[in-house]
């Protein structure tokens, strides 16, 4: 690695069946699990709400989300991400949360390190990327704050 290249930190998110891939500066806070029952007549993606600095977030399930199927963690494993918003909608909306299958991991990276692959994007998948060999998506920001925002209380 050259001394002058410009490193990125991110986050590797666990989700069911594949990590996500994001920016550092995209998370807020990871918190445990802990969320309010969606309810009854809530959309297929709605984890919960989460209470959290004195907001009430929407918990959207990545993989339903995405048009699998919602699971919610076991074993204390699962970790609520807390994420910024980038939307038109950032002003009423400042922050959406996502459920994890495990506790995210730290990376920095350079460039070369991540290499775009041709993978079957879903609705909340931006595009497949392959980093140091190992498969993630990055998830489409904009996509996930639509859902929220259509379950705001």
């Amino acid at each position: 690695m050259k001394e002058n290249s410009q490193s990125l930190s991110c986050v590797m998110i666990p989700v069911s069946d594949r990590q996500l891939l994001l920016p550092n500066v995209s998370i807020a806070e990871v918190v445990d699990f802990n969320s309010t029952d969606a309810g009854a007549s809530t959309p297929e993606w709605l984890v919960g709400f989460l209470d959290w600095r004195g907001l009430t977030l929407p918990v959207i399930s990545y993989d339903a989300a995405n048009g699998g199927t919602l699971t919610v963690p076991g074993d204390n494993r699962g970790r609520i991400i807390v994420l910024n918003t980038i939307g038109d909608s950032h002003q009423q909306a400042p922050f959406m949360a996502l459920v994890t299958q495990g506790i995210p991991s730290q990376a920095r990276l350079v460039k070369e390190q991540v290499r775009k692959l041709d993978g079957e994007a879903g609705p909340a998948d931006l595009m497949q990327v392959e980093v140091d060999g190992e498969a993630a998506w990055i998830p489409n920001l904009e996509y996930l704050e639509s859902l929220a925002l259509t379950a705001r209380h």
